[in-house]
């Protein structure tokens, strides 16, 4: 809760260079806090709710005999950080989409967004937006956990001891900073389709976000979300859990903007 408060104002900001209607019109630098309660009030069960899932993900898939090789950490890292996602996203996107709705109208609270959202679209409104997030998560997990674990192995072997956790925070912002700006268009997507509002007809709204998203727009915002992703990472690292990793091999699996565009459009 503390990560995400300190760095709300960089992810309203964020927010606002990947809307549709642009940074000024969507607030500008005016109410940087607005949609702070929904984040409060998410972060917790949402944090909660992907430790949980990965920690005993990753226990599960250790005790399996073709999991247990050192050579397939990062598998089941990767296995492990991908089921946390789905399953935080349950709790993560109704209040992304209340948050972000109102990070895009400074002027309205949070509590009128919801309300208006439940109003207007009912609680399927509230999910608006779940299959691009997991399409954004999982990808985001891919690169920064494997590429996190490899970078301590790294570092480690080279100073001959075990890294402090200042060291562990460096190589969780290096990693969270690239994770975020390869997944920036994702990002781009989910943002605009959570921001949308209920289409009278039956389009899917992932393929007109794949036009409205595609070429030099695909980026907006991505200094924004890689800053956020650097400071993000470098905070969590630093928890105690952090301790109980193993070394990972590495494995960075991006995916061109061809693929990016189909994944959208599927």
């Amino acid at each position: 809760m503390c990560v995400d408060l300190t760095l709300f104002p960089l992810d309203t900001i964020k927010t606002r260079l990947q809307s549709q209607q642009g940074f000024h019109k969507a607030g500008g630098f005016r109410g940087i806090y607005a949609g702070v309660p929904s984040a409060a009030v998410g972060s917790f069960p949402n944090a909660a709710a992907f430790f949980v899932t990965y920690e005993c993900t990753k226990s599960l898939l250790g005790a399996i005999g073709a999991f247990a090789a050192p050579h397939a950490a990062p598998v089941s890292h990767m296995l492990a950080a991908s089921l946390g996602e789905i399953v935080a996203c349950l709790i993560r996107v109704p209040t992304e989409v209340v948050k972000q709705r109102t990070q895009a109208s400074p002027s309205s609270t949070t509590y009128n967004m919801l309300l208006a959202t439940l109003r207007e679209e009912g609680v399927r409104g509230l999910y608006r937006g779940y299959g691009s997030t997991v399409l954004r998560e999982i990808p985001f997990s891919l690169v920064q956990f494997p590429l996190w674990e490899y970078l301590k192995t790294l570092w480690s072997r080279r100073q001959g001891h075990t890294l402090h956790s200042w060291q562990s925070a460096v190589c969780g912002a290096f990693a969270g900073a690239v994770a975020a700006f390869v997944t920036t268009p994702l990002d781009v997507a989910k943002t605009r389709i959570m921001l949308a509002k209920a289409q009278p007809q039956r389009a899917a709204t992932s393929r007109w976000c794949s036009t409205t998203c595609a070429g030099p727009k695909a980026f907006q915002g991505c200094l924004q979300a890689a800053s956020q992703g650097w400071h993000s990472s470098a905070w969590e690292v630093s928890s105690s859990w952090e301790h109980t990793k193993r070394s990972a091999a590495l494995y960075c699996n991006i995916a061109s903007s061809q693929m990016v565009l189909r994944v959208l459009i599927w």
